[in-house]
């Protein structure tokens, strides 16, 4: 700051003439000093244009969004309206803000273009991940949410589930196993017999391949008695392969048969861990996918949700992923009555509003989000396009 030093204007006497001029020096000097010091405080601005003291840029806002029911939604005319949009709404009343909207294809897209500042603020159902932070700065969450599963209301086949159990490992490695104790069984038999019993007896592959029917006709209770075992150890072996076989393929054939059935009844997907066992579908370029992913569950992706449940309906998949409250709104307007929602949620995500990284503003928009949502307004926006109560 300028030290100006004004002793020496000070005068104990003289004409008043000479008083006069002295003072309109001093008070001139004192202008003087109070300019620098200003200028010297104040030169740093920032590079966006030309700032409020708040640091909202002093022009019109460009606005980003995307179709993303009920968050943000475009009717026939343009108009732009959802929960997303009311809140922005609410914002920038609070804020005084002038703005337009500018519309993207897909989220991805849509951060991307923030990133670059084509868009000042990204209004619509974004996900705040850590790849996405990377890009972006968010605002003050405003929605908390997770993800949902849609499936089909038709009723799983019979013949179709038949087939998926057969082929599945667990029944394999069951047969497996039946099988190859049925062979275990039949070698001891013919060991046993081979010698005293002419049934099982002459050449190898005869006598052996004897033993092994007769213990599959055990096995399956087929037997019709006109061949078995005649001495005290092949006896006492088929009486207890007998026992056990009855046994093991009544628990067998009941599993099975209480899996088609469960399936039937409730349909192949119930919750997060059945997913992996179907085929799965998500929105392409979506948070889903990174749950997907780490999951390590097979999925195809879609361009629109509405054509995931399509395919849905189709039978071509077998369950959609994504965001719960997108999801439910599209199966809710579009396909109530061949979609349903699973009453499970996961993977808890949250919605905010995008800005590019390092804007002054950022807290601005922070501060007017919290008294947006904390309003009584916000509980009637929600409850409007959701019909949740908070």
């Amino acid at each position: 700051m300028m030290a100006v030093s004004l002793s020496v204007f000070d005068v104990s006497g003289g004409n008043e003439w000479l008083h006069g001029a002295l003072r309109c020096v001093r008070a001139a000097l004192i202008a003087l000093a109070a300019f620098g010091a200003s200028a010297m405080s104040g030169g740093n601005v920032y590079g966006q244009g030309p700032q409020q003291a708040d640091g909202l840029p002093q022009r019109e806002l460009v606005i980003g969004t995307k179709e993303a029911p009920p968050f943000a939604m475009k009717d026939a005319d343009g108009n732009w309206s959802g929960i997303s949009i009311d809140l922005w709404r609410e914002v920038a009343q609070k804020l005084g803000l002038k703005y337009r909207l500018g519309e993207e294809p897909n989220v991805q897209k849509l951060i991307e273009a923030t990133s670059r500042g084509d868009y000042d603020v990204s209004v619509a159902a974004i996900t705040i991940t850590a790849e996405r932070e990377r890009m972006v700065d968010f605002s003050q969450p405003f929605y908390d949410t997770g993800l949902g599963i849609a499936v089909s209301v038709k009723s799983v086949s019979v013949w179709r589930e038949i087939i998926r159990t057969m082929i599945s490992a667990g029944f394999l490695q069951a047969a497996g196993a039946l099988i190859g104790i049925s062979l275990l069984v039949g070698a001891l038999v013919w060991l046993f017999e081979r010698r005293h019993n002419e049934d099982f007896g002459g050449p190898l592959g005869r006598g052996l391949g004897a033993s092994i029917w007769w213990s599959a006709e055990a096995m399956t209770q087929a037997s019709t008695g006109h061949r078995g075992p005649i001495t005290i150890a092949g006896r006492a072996l088929a009486i207890v392969w007998m026992v056990v076989s009855i046994i093991t393929i009544a628990v067998f054939t009941a599993s099975v048969t209480s899996a088609l059935t469960t399936r039937q009844m409730r349909g192949l997907v119930n919750g997060v861990e059945d997913l992996s066992g179907v085929r799965v579908g998500t929105l392409a370029n979506s948070a889903s996918i990174g749950f997907l992913d780490g999951e390590r569950i097979k999925h195809r992706t879609f361009s629109q949700v509405a054509d995931g449940l399509k395919a849905l309906e189709a039978g071509s998949i077998d369950a959609f992923v994504y965001d719960k409250p997108l999801l439910a709104w599209t199966v809710e307007q579009h396909f109530s009555s061949t979609v349903q929602i699973l009453d499970v949620d996961f993977e808890p995500q949250s919605y905010g509003f995008a800005i590019p990284l390092g804007r002054a503003y950022r807290k601005e928009i922070d501060v007017a989000v919290l008294q947006a949502i904390h309003d009584q307004r916000w509980r009637r926006i929600l409850f409007q396009y959701l019909g949740e109560r908070r």
